[in-house]
């Protein structure tokens, strides 16, 4: 089967569990916003999977502000990383793709972590657009769910890949100036 009509499937599929949960449950409730960003990121998991962008915007260059982490220190994004451990989601991340020390695993994994921040966004900005339309038509009291579970499932995630993208560039960095050294 065709990579677009496999990828429309899915997303279908994506849009009629979301579009069922909401009639279902309501969209202010805890359900449908659990559901929306879980199939969200199904969706937006498979696409670029499937179709590996480049992802080389100079929009995932660190930039000096957050090279040393600290901005997102202070937002607790080593708490939410404890989080992350603790739930497993470490563990389960670690045994699909374990780390290695050799350059091509550190360059994957550095895609690995713009495409997981690129995913985010997408999901981040559909949730918030959503978020507005509920609040709009239903009132703002009903977006919390979708605002909360937002934050906690696409803004960290987002600062998490962009606290760790600066490190894996310096290991990166310090194997190549190695293997130039053993060249010369």
């Amino acid at each position: 089967m065709n990579k677009y009509v496999r990828v429309c499937f899915v997303l279908l599929l994506v849009l009629c569990t979301v579009v069922t949960v909401a009639l279902w449950q309501g969209m202010h409730s805890f359900l449908f916003a659990w559901v929306l960003n879980l199939m969200l990121m199904m969706g937006v998991l498979y696409t670029t999977q499937t179709f590996k962008p480049r992802l080389a915007s100079t929009y995932y260059s660190s930039k000096k502000w957050e090279a040393d982490g600290k901005i997102y220190k202070w937002f607790g994004v080593n708490g939410f990383r404890k989080v992350l451990v603790w739930v497993g989601w470490e563990k389960l991340n670690k045994a699909s793709s374990p780390v290695k020390k050799c350059l091509n695993a550190l360059k994957h994994l550095e895609y690995n972590t713009r495409q997981s921040e690129f995913g985010h966004l997408i999901i981040f900005f559909i949730v918030l657009a959503l978020a507005l339309f509920v609040g709009l038509y239903y009132g703002f009291k009903n977006i919390v769910w979708l605002l909360m579970l937002n934050i906690i499932l696409n803004a960290y995630p987002i600062m998490v890949q962009r606290y760790n993208r600066p490190r894996i560039q310096k290991a990166i960095a310090k194997i190549n100036v190695l293997q130039s050294a053993h060249k010369v």
